[in-house]
């Protein structure tokens, strides 16, 4: 019978070639010897002799050893990760330990623990002696409990506390601190699923040498828990986390952990937050608004409007981030029409809008809920309709006028407040989110088709309105997920933060639930810069790229942005046309191959019927294309921020006024019904992809029966070019926190300006 005796000492691992580089680890060490019956003492494994002594009668006599058995019995034990000392010599044990094996040579405590856990039981039920020294420091505890205990936090009555522990043999530990380490290993960079890969269980300790063995899926359900319901030091103990109610549905993912994982768990819950957390996964089904809603609601926006009412029901915000087009507006005054069709609309409804939607709100709010009292708080006479603000259902006003008179806004109690393209606060600093925040309101909504424009931080500052607290203070914010996410692509941070939020978002897209809508091409339409234009742009290009390596060098990145964006914004003028740039050596250039192929393309557009929106970040470069449309006959409408009537000249482009719309992407990306329209033609690329769609969706949304053609025109091997490589990557992040998938990183590094800077390819 084989006997095994487990026990650790100090060895020495040799980590290089020099006698410096030895470490001393402490590692787990194995003697192995052969009990034979009736012999005086077992064999060692090493021991060389071929027979063993035993009693008989007449005295001891040899009797040969069963030298195939004991090679089976290592053979077995080498296959379990146990390795010969002899055969290890990058490790040194001390001449005074009698051992034969080493345990996973250079392994870490998770590999040491899995073998006392896995091996030791395996060999104990084929029948082997197995001994563990009392002091050895990588025991495992068999039939440990997980004990989660729930209760409301006596410092915020509204929050509630979580205690996560372990019971082994009636003595109970915090499983937090040990959680956290693991944590604080990945927070340098290391994905916590790169901890993970490979292993099927970790271990965390317990207490004194001994050890609690864990699964991996449920491990990383247990490290998921901590990370979305940690709240810093700031806000928890090491023995417990402070939370909110709106984090309750991590307790149901631990919960949901627990049961597949078939370990022995017990749930004490006073506040009833497993209950909580699944109602607020669960997405509710569709509902109708009040019979007095003069619409019909679509399918998903059935399922919209059951949602805003759920989040209600809940007492907790949400953030409606359905793609341009889908019914946004229309499903936020159904929730309106709901709650003053069941008596709940008791206090008035704020809705803020930027100025250019406020007109389009009033009308949108007249068309579908006419019953609705509807006050327009805008524009220099809006102190005479001060005195009506508490008196009606809804008033409706802009991010400028909510800043300028909040003093006065914030004084009122609103049932709900609403924020529109609510992309607008997505800078905390701004006195649009502070203004916004300080409005006291029952119930908060947010209206974006694009929660993340650029980084993470944009979506901290709408659950700051929406949710404050569920994603912790925003600098615990920054550490804790955004900088693991966007520099280092911790997958892992990122699936948490997609739980934790996933709830409170509703996203739907075209793609998903717009089946009718016909088919969207987009194409991208290279143009060649030649002669004089493409030596002037490598001129620019030349000693704007010097001067910014120049400013980087003495001042850093970070201090460095207007002299990189005077030099993108030169070389993205000359792209477009060199009468924008303002400089002296570019009055001599008078050619644009962009503008001669914009206007081949209207040659070829025009005569099939199709009708045009035409979109650019340069008003001066509308005003260009303007005035050739004008010497070739061709009817056009322009759209800028010095436009006086908006829905004037949108209303005049869907009558048929005009065959091309000349649009500004900052004045016209937003708010605006153009299905009329089936080409859209960016005539410029823009660092954010979102506004671009959303420009688009301006002709492709709801309504829309063409097929619609997407132009993005762009000078090959350009600034241009590179800035649409640039886009793909922020769009990755978009989809990464709505989806959970994982980015590869955002924000402009100095690698970024070396390729934008780059010579024309």
């Amino acid at each position: 019978m084989p006997r095994l005796e487990l026990f650790a000492e100090t060895v020495y691992m040799d980590r290089g070639t020099w006698a410096e580089d030895l470490e001393e680890v402490r590692a787990p060490l194995l003697r192995l010897s052969f009990v034979y019956p009736d012999a005086r003492q077992p064999v060692a494994a090493h021991d060389p002799r071929a027979s063993v002594l035993v009693a008989a009668r007449g005295g001891p006599r040899g009797r040969p050893r069963d030298l195939e058995a004991e090679a089976r019995a290592r053979t077995l034990l080498e296959s379990l990760g146990a390795v010969d000392v002899e055969c290890a010599p990058d490790v040194g044990v001390p001449p005074d330990v009698e051992a034969h094996y080493l345990v996973r040579p250079g392994g870490d405590v998770h590999e040491h623990c899995h073998f006392s856990a896995w091996a030791l039981p395996q060999l104990e039920r084929l029948g082997w002696q197995v001994h563990v020294a009392p002091d050895y420091p990588f025991r495992v505890a068999p039939r440990a409990r997980f004990v989660v205990d729930v209760a409301e936090a006596d410092e915020r009555p509204d929050w509630f506390a979580v205690e996560l522990g372990v019971a082994v043999a009636g003595r109970r530990i915090s499983l937090l601190p040990a959680l956290l380490g693991v944590l604080d290993e990945g927070s340098e960079g290391d994905s916590l699923r790169s901890l993970a890969r490979g292993r099927e269980q970790f271990v965390l300790p317990f207490d004194d040498g001994l050890h609690v063995a864990v699964q991996r899926d449920l491990f990383q359900a247990l490290l998921h828990v901590v990370v979305e319901l940690y709240e810093g030091a700031e806000d928890a103990q090491i023995d417990r986390l402070l939370c909110t109610a709106e984090k309750a549905p991590a307790l149901v993912a631990l919960d949901e952990a627990f049961t597949k994982s078939e370990v022995r768990h017990e749930w004490n819950d006073e506040v009833g937050a497993r209950e909580l957390g699944a109602r607020l996964s669960t997405r509710p089904d569709g509902c109708d608004g009040p019979a007095e809603l003069q619409a019909t609601l679509r399918p998903y926006q059935r399922e919209g409007l059951a949602w805003l009412q759920h989040l209600r029901a809940s007492d907790v915000g949400g953030v409606l981030a359905d793609d341009m087009g889908l019914g946004k507006t229309l499903q936020t005054i159904a929730h309106l029409a709901t709650e003053k069709a069941e008596g709940r609309l008791a206090d008035p409804a704020i809705v803020v809008a930027p100025t250019s939607l406020v007109g389009n709100w009033k009308r949108e709010l007249a068309k579908f809920a006419p019953f609705l009292d509807v006050l327009v708080y805008h524009g220099p006479q809006r102190a005479k309709v001060a005195g009506e603000l508490g008196g009606v259902d809804v008033v409706v006003t802009s991010y400028p006028i909510l800043v300028r008179d909040q003093e006065l806004l914030t004084d009122f109690r609103w049932h709900l407040a609403i924020l529109d393209e609510a992309q607008t606060i997505k800078n905390h600093r701004s006195r649009s989110h502070v203004a916004c925040k300080a409005l006291e309101a029952k119930h908060r909504v947010c209206l974006s088709g694009t929660p993340v424009e650029n980084h993470l931080g944009e979506l901290w500052a709408l659950f700051d309105f929406v949710n404050p607290g569920l994603l912790g203070s925003e600098a615990f914010f920054r550490r804790w997920y955004r900088t693991p996410v966007e520099r280092f692509g911790d997958e892992e941070r990122l699936l948490a933060l997609h739980a934790q939020v996933s709830p409170f978002i509703l996203r739907r897209t075209k793609q998903g639930v717009a089946k009718e809508l016909p088919p969207k091409t987009c194409v991208l339409r290279p143009v060649d810069i030649e002669g004089k234009q493409r030596e002037l742009y490598e001129a620019i290009r030349v000693a704007a790229h010097a001067k910014v390596r120049g400013t980087i060098a003495k001042k850093g990145l970070a201090a460095s942005t207007i002299p990189i964006l005077d030099a993108l914004l030169k070389l993205r003028q000359l792209c477009c046309d060199p009468r924008l740039v303002k400089m002296q050596a570019a009055r001599f250039v008078q050619e644009s191959a962009k503008t001669r192929a914009f206007f081949e393309l209207l040659e070829r557009q025009l005569p099939q019927g199709r009708r045009l929106l035409v979109f650019s970040q340069f008003t001066s470069m509308l005003g260009l294309l303007e005035s050739g449309c004008r010497e070739r006959g061709i009817r056009t409408l322009k759209l800028t921020g010095q436009s006086k009537n908006r829905q004037g000249l949108c209303d005049r482009f869907e009558a048929g006024e005009a065959d091309v719309f000349l649009l500004s992407l900052k004045a016209a990306g937003t708010g605006l019904n153009l299905v009329s329209a089936d080409t859209v033609v960016h005539f410029d690329p823009w660092w954010n992809p979102q506004a671009q769609a959303q420009a688009t969706d301006r002709a492709y949304r709801i309504g829309q029966t063409k097929p619609v053609f997407v132009y993005e025109l762009f000078v090959a091997g350009s600034v241009e070019e590179r800035i649409l490589a640039l886009q793909r990557r922020k769009q990755r992040l978009a989809d990464a926190i709505l989806r959970g998938e994982l980015p590869q990183g955002a924000g402009l590094t100095e690698e970024d300006v070396d390729l934008l800077l780059a010579p024309l390819g």
